[in-house]
């Protein structure tokens, strides 16, 4: 297939890359950068400092549907795509890089912080215990089983920022499941069954679509519904209605939260930043936390803030 046609126009994409505590890059740092277009040609690669503006070239079709990359010696690659670019149109990317050895920082997410700042999600995880053992079972998640924390922080808070007909998904959560299915890629709760018709109905808006194969991928579950927001790291809600529990004389029904990368295999063989162990392990909170506070950046929603920081 022959390159498209470069058209007069140009385009501006703006890069600036960030740290895993959300704070820009030092402008000392050299930053490796690459541009490719819509047919995968690479248009640019060099270290530059960060903030970088490409001048994109413009072809009016698919060629326009750009992917950068961003890489730093010590640090793991991050990009996103698409990045749709149009002249008189500027784009704005903004990208993470973790450092290798960097890991889960909680100085910013202690159980003061979460009851604090988070009343929505603090009120979940204490749920079912005395003040005393929701605060000790928090201090063993941080102490313990960091990547699950991570987990439970990054759905918990990506579920804060949807808005469904009524209420946000947290609202109708009871308790959670405290047990052995808590993984670092997804937990169990009990939720209103209220919770399941208001995502049909956001279903029906288009912010959620149905997902195929439920069963599957999550054994026992009847019905499962991924936001369409975003291009990455979308929250899925599962639903096991044949799971009930009365709880705080509410009958709920079974919920799986979880985030998935990407939307689609395209993106994720592009942007090259998951383990290749991906279809071996579990999703790892680390790229869901990178990915989801990419995708919001780009969006333009509030910033993506799990509380921890990575460092």
């Amino acid at each position: 297939m022959g390159s498209p046609a470069t058209a007069p126009q140009g385009s501006t994409i703006g890069v600036k890359v960030f740290n895993g505590r959300r704070q820009p890059f030092p402008p000392t740092t050299e930053i490796l950068f690459t541009l490719t277009n819509g047919e995968q040609k690479q248009i640019f690669r060099d270290f530059r400092p960060s903030p970088l503006v490409f001048l994109a070239p413009f072809y009016g079709n698919f060629g326009d549907n750009f992917t950068v990359l961003a890489w730093a010696k010590g640090y793991e690659q991050a990009g996103f795509t698409p990045v749709k670019a149009a002249p008189n149109l500027p784009q704005q990317v903004n990208l993470m890089l973790l450092g290798k050895d960097e890991t889960f920082n909680f100085n910013g997410a202690s159980w003061a912080d979460i009851q604090a700042k988070r009343p929505r999600i603090a009120r979940i995880l204490g749920a079912g215990a005395t003040k005393t053992a929701a605060q000790g079972r928090y201090g063993e998640l941080i102490e313990d089983h960091p990547a699950i924390l991570a987990c439970m922080l990054n759905i918990m808070t990506a579920m804060e920022q949807i808005h469904l007909p009524s209420g946000l998904p947290l609202d109708y959560f009871q308790q959670l499941i405290w047990d052995d299915s808590m993984k670092q890629d997804r937990f169990f709760g009990y939720a209103s069954p209220e919770l399941l018709d208001q995502v049909r109905i956001a279903t029906q808006q288009g912010a959620f679509a149905p997902e195929a194969g439920t069963a599957i991928f999550h054994p026992g579950a009847t019905s499962s519904y991924k936001q369409v927001q975003f291009g990455e790291a979308n929250v899925q809600l599962t639903f096991h209605e044949e799971d009930r529990q009365t709880i705080n004389g509410v009958e709920c029904i079974k919920v799986e939260p979880d985030i998935d990368y990407y939307k689609d295999l395209g993106a994720h063989a592009l942007l090259e930043v998951i383990p290749n162990s991906i279809s071996k392990g579990l999703t790892d909170p680390r790229q869901v936390y990178v990915l989801r506070w990419m995708a919001g950046q780009r969006a333009g929603v509030p910033e993506f803030d799990p509380l921890y920081s990575i460092a």
